[in-house]
């Protein structure tokens, strides 16, 4: 498969794919006589692999991390369950910032009246 058909395959852009073979996180099996990149089936189970793991919010690094254990049958389930782990302790820490920031914004916005005055806290607390 040429790279767009790989990509419209695997549901990602062009540019995503180009960027995963930069950085190593799929190999293309080969090259067309023109110079340009070919996968087949076993690039495309990565990419789709890949395309899912970032779907959860796992990092470049860790898909990477994920994608090493997936391919070694002598892996323990220990070390994705930790992975996973971590992943779920991120999500929770940033959960608990947006539920502040929504605290935050609520209460600025219970304190500003909506009227034609020109005074407002939300503006008030932006400038401070």
């Amino acid at each position: 498969m040429t790279i767009g058909e790989v990509a419209a395959a695997a549901d990602l852009p062009t540019k995503t794919v180009r960027y995963y073979a930069d950085i190593g996180l799929v190999t293309p099996g080969g090259r067309s006589e023109a110079g340009y990149r070919l996968y087949g089936t076993d690039e495309l189970a990565r990419l789709v692999f890949v395309r899912r793991a970032r779907s959860f919010g796992f990092s470049v690094d860790a898909c990477r991390d994920l994608l090493g254990l997936y391919g070694d049958r002598a892996r323990s389930s220990r070390d994705v369950k930790a992975l996973a782990l971590e992943r779920l302790a991120e999500i929770d820490a940033r959960m608990a910032e947006l539920e502040a920031l929504r605290a935050e914004l609520a209460r600025l916005a219970t304190a500003c009246q909506g009227d034609d005055r020109p005074d407002c806290p939300i503006l008030e607390t932006l400038a401070t």
